[in-house]
């Protein structure tokens, strides 16, 4: 796996996160992610896999987001507390006082309808502890327990088919104490630990594996399963390896995940992969290897700054993402890549103190990607994304002239190959898993582009394509 460079949103986007906005970019100004990849297997070098059913994954990613509260309103003085004095007072001079305390459960139905009519599937943060406001699986103090017990129920039926849910730590403020469950006291100096500062340096993995857990535990009690996290601002850039190795171990530990991923990393120079980074495999002839997936964007919060406190103007918004005429803009440039193409926002930046712009920038940038690129292109999930990755890089594939052996620690849906140099006019692909006697045979299309649906095949110029539903463990793809 080949080294990328890292950038951070201060050289991009102005207050594009939390992070961004302090002057604690998401990323840090190391230069480099953690590249780490462990094992990997032998592939036969006529054998390619290809993107998911032959389609671009794209996925929208929500950072900041959490049951009722509007993190943009009780998040600000925390800040300005913490870092008003080396940061300077006037990043924190914004009226959020006037904000409203409430991101309403309409607001998010209405965001889930349209992107549910529209086929947009991605990525919902839900802070466990909000801003230290309450506990989402105890009381949220100005709420009810039944509007609390409603909201989360939304999120649980509602969004939960067409989003994963990550924790973004536990307060997205301040550092709580495992122990007390109450904040870390104040340092000699008078400052606060903050999450989404250097809190990590010097933590062993099994520290920050703690921390994560703990986030995990409290969703778990309110039936938000996961199968990755997402880190608030700087957390884990001192530790970037320890943090890799901590979540893995958190998110096996609470939710026994077989494919652990997780969100940090922004890319968005035109000379940067976006592709997924399988990390840390190890023992990949195992029944379950130890590994971890690092998913990034391919964009900062272009909507404008995190808090929803201002938004850029709505034709900058969109163009930036993708123009009118369908040729310009970042998530052009990645899917005429081929290369994932996850964008972001904040949850307050989305709904913008109830003005609705950022909706509408968002709905005409959805609208502009779909009409441009129609079944190119295929709205995944950040957990499928990490899942086909995981078996793209770790499955072992032998051939032997028309037979293909599989080695997959993982199984994905929609594993689709080309393989080179196939003879013959008699061709009946068919597929069998494990000590199955029977197989399951394949049926050729003849459009020589578009995406294949699993259990169909094509002819190239001097290959074949096919797509298949790649089983956990061993399996045979004979070509005749």
């Amino acid at each position: 796996m080949h080294r990328v460079n890292r950038r951070t949103f201060l050289t991009t986007t102005g207050l594009a996160g939390i992070g961004v906005g302090l002057g604690l970019p998401r990323l840090s100004s190391e230069p480099l992610f953690p590249v780490v990849p462990g094992e990997r297997p032998k592939q036969a070098n006529s054998v390619t896999v290809l993107n998911p059913y032959g389609q671009v994954p794209v996925s929208f990613i929500i950072d900041d987001s959490t049951t009722l509260v509007n993190m943009g309103h009780f998040c600000l003085p925390q800040f300005a507390e913490a870092w008003s004095s080396t940061k300077g007072a006037e990043r924190f001079d914004v009226p959020w006082q006037t904000w409203p305390k409430e991101i309403p459960d309409s607001f998010v139905r209405e965001f889930g309808e349209f992107c549910r009519e529209q086929g947009v599937k991605g990525k919902y943060s839900v802070v466990p502890y909000p801003a230290c406001v309450g506990w989402i699986d105890r009381s949220m103090p100005g709420w009810s327990r039944s509007q609390l017990r409603d909201s989360l129920k939304l999120v649980r039926e509602f969004m939960m088919p067409d989003w994963d849910i990550h924790p973004e730590m536990i307060s997205h403020t301040r550092v709580i104490d495992l122990k007390t469950g109450r904040p870390l006291p104040q340092k000699s100096d008078g400052s606060y630990w903050m999450e989404n500062g250097g809190w990590c340096e010097g933590k062993s993995a099994d520290e920050i594996g703690a921390y994560i857990d703990y986030a995990l535990r409290i969703l778990k009690n309110v039936d938000l399963p996961c199968e990755g996290f997402t880190t608030p601002g700087g957390f884990g850039n001192p530790a970037m390896e320890n943090l890799e190795i901590g979540g893995m171990q958190a998110l096996r530990s609470v939710f026994n995940v077989e494919v652990p991923h997780y969100f940090k990393y922004v890319v968005t120079g035109s000379d940067e992969s976006t592709l997924p980074r399988v990390e840390l495999a190890k023992g990949i002839d195992r029944e379950s290897p130890d590994f971890i997936v690092n998913i990034p964007s391919c964009t900062g919060d272009w909507f404008g700054p995190w808090h929803g406190g201002n938004p850029d103007p709505m034709n900058e918004v969109v163009d930036r993402h993708i123009t009118a005429d369908f040729k310009q803009g970042r998530m052009v440039e990645v899917i005429e890549k081929g290369e994932p193409a996850c964008f972001l926002t904040h949850w307050p930046n989305m709904y913008a103190n109830g003005t609705g712009q950022n909706f509408k920038s968002f709905q005409a940038i959805v609208k502009r990607i779909n009409e441009a690129y129609g079944d190119r292109i295929r709205w995944m999930k950040l957990s499928e994304i990490a899942r086909y990755w995981a078996a793209k890089e770790l499955t072992a594939i032998e051939r032997s002239g028309k037979a293909m052996t599989f080695k997959a620690p993982v199984g994905a849906p929609g594993f689709t190959l080309e393989i080179d140099a196939v003879d013959g006019d008699e061709m009946r692909p068919h597929l069998a898993a494990g000590s199955s006697s029977g197989s399951i045979g394949m049926k050729e299309r003849y459009q020589v582009s578009g995406p294949l649906s699993s259990g169909e095949w094509r002819r190239k110029e001097q290959a074949i394509e096919l797509c298949i539903d790649l089983p956990k463990g061993t399996s045979v793809l004979e070509l005749s």
